[in-house]
């Protein structure tokens, strides 16, 4: 079991009273990220789970276009396979993280005809059985990864994707309040995020991990931002990324896949069914979708000057110097 400490001080406090529920119980911090503190019971798991070298690995901090990102790899790495597409994305390219977020052990047993899938029970097992090539998602910082991808005895692949941090913690946000339970308000959610005590933060520590990373041969880094301004550009380099040949024509198809609205209204990857399961079972109540404006820059009629200020400040203090600009 790794070493790990507790979250404490007036972030300790909001998350208790404003962040946990039958999933989430309490957080702690490893190696300086914060996670629940169930992840200690799959920590050592994922750290000796064996990469193959024909692995895709998408990785990010949450709600940076991370299911855009995946549905976007996953078709490229299958020449536009649409038909295969239409099965649920969690299952075509499952989520490591699951099992650590939730106690499925202790909460299941009080819902007994709750019906959840393998691949959200047991995210670790269901991914080790997959059939090679394998695609798997992940928020966790490259220094909690696999050993054997830290320590580059692997040619699997990773893409990252990365979004504005104010962007981020605005949809971050509405997630929570959404998909996780959170149920304080923003300003207090915005503490959190600046502090580092949110699930998976720092953001800095996230994004400039494989930042760092960016020139080896197995990582590509991609911007939310890029996507949104020019997509096709973005697919093309993804493409060549995976060792795929695409014509306009394709690349074109694939963009309009892709499109918000195209993406809103694809069950495969819009989560409708995670939401549905959380109403029935009175999980969680919160009103909303999942995929819910995809805008960038909404933060500018959401958060006041100060806080953009303080934001702004943040940004410059953890990204100055390291040649990222969002």
């Amino acid at each position: 079991m790794p070493e790990y400490s507790e979250v404490t001080g007036e972030e300790g406090k909001i998350l208790k009273q404003k962040f946990t529920t039958c999933f989430r119980t309490g957080y702690i911090k490893i190696k300086g990220t914060v996670l629940p503190e169930y992840y200690l019971k799959f920590a050592d798991k994922i750290n000796e789970m064996k990469a193959r070298d024909d692995d895709i690995w998408v990785c990010s901090f949450p709600k940076t276009g991370t299911t855009w990102t995946q549905e976007m790899v996953w078709c490229i790495a299958n020449d536009l396979d649409f038909e295969g597409a239409k099965v649920n994305l969690p299952r075509r390219f499952p989520f490591l993280d699951h099992t650590p977020l939730f106690d499925y052990e202790d909460v299941l047993p009080k819902y007994p005809d709750m019906n959840l899938p393998d691949y959200v029970t047991d995210s670790i097992g269901f991914i080790n059985e997959l059939p090679s090539p394998r695609f798997i998602k992940t928020h966790l910082p490259f220094q909690l990864l696999p050993q054997q991808i830290q320590d580059k005895n692997t040619k699997a692949k990773i893409v990252y994707i990365a979004r504005n941090p104010k962007d981020t913690c605005l949809s971050y946000y509405h997630h929570c309040k959404l998909m996780e339970g959170y149920v304080g308000e923003f300003d207090e959610f915005a503490k959190l995020f600046l502090s580092n005590a949110l699930c998976f933060a720092p953001f800095p520590d996230n994004v400039l991990g494989f930042w760092k990373r960016r020139h080896d041969p197995n990582i590509l880094f991609l911007k939310y931002e890029d996507m949104k301004t020019d997509l096709s550009s973005v697919i093309r380099k993804t493409a060549k990324f995976l060792n795929k040949e695409m014509t306009e024509n394709q690349v074109n198809v694939l963009k309009e896949h892709l499109s918000f609205e195209s993406m809103k209204n694809n069950r495969a990857v819009n989560y409708e069914e995670v939401i549905e399961i959380n109403r029935t079972y009175k999980l969680i109540e919160a009103e909303g979708s999942f995929m819910r404006s995809g805008k960038v820059g909404e933060w500018k009629g959401r958060m006041s000057p100060e806080l953009i200020e303080e934001f702004d400040k943040w940004t410059e203090k953890h990204f100055k110097g390291t040649g990222l600009e969002f």
